[in-house]
């Protein structure tokens, strides 16, 4: 049998031709990384290699922010920050991607609560896509409550439009009813 320009690579089999067209389609994945126990300069700069090597490349990437937490009490700050990636994976598979990543730095999740933590990645938006699953929201249906997200978001993506309320991120900080102190933490 005769295949032509048909290469398998490593158990995956990969179509590549002179008139090559590209099969998976890219998303633009919007996520939040936050976190308030240990070295955050290592545990943010790890989980970007993380996401780089499993979600997609690392296309954009907010100054870092520093924030109370949202929703308990803790003596520890929030470093928070928004990177915008290329992604061929389907939203379900970012998610377990996302827990996998967590789980490396010790995540536990426990319904209902909010608690100090290693990182925790929360997905913010997958292109204008809309999904509402037990398991998974998207656009993230509390990101237009937080400061400590709309201001790293707004820093790089100010005229993203989000897909159910058809406002810009600018339009969404200006709107926030959060005032909560967030700062910029100085490069």
């Amino acid at each position: 049998m005769f295949i032509p320009d048909l290469y398998f690579c490593n158990d995956r089999s990969v179509r590549q031709n002179r008139n090559y067209t590209k099969i998976m389609e890219e998303h633009q994945l919007f996520l939040c990384l936050g976190g308030n126990l240990g070295n955050q300069d290592e545990i943010f700069s790890e989980t970007l290699s993380m996401i780089g090597d499993t979600i997609g490349e690392c296309l954009l990437i907010s100054p870092s922010y520093e924030s109370p937490p949202w929703g308990f009490s803790s003596r520890s700050q929030f470093r928070n920050q928004v990177v915008i990636t290329a992604t061929v994976l389907p939203p379900h598979e970012v998610l377990k991607k996302i827990r996998i990543i967590e789980k490396h730095f010790g995540r536990r999740r426990k319904a209902g609560q909010y608690l100090s933590r290693k990182m925790d990645i929360d997905i913010l938006f997958y292109g204008d896509l809309v999904i509402a699953t037990p398991e998974l929201t998207i656009p993230h249906p509390l990101l237009a409550e937080r400061r400590f997200v709309l201001l790293p978001l707004a820093d790089i993506a100010p005229d993203f439009v989000h897909p159910v309320n058809g406002r810009t991120v600018s339009e969404l900080l200006e709107a926030c009813m959060d005032h909560s102190a967030v700062s910029r933490i100085p490069e």
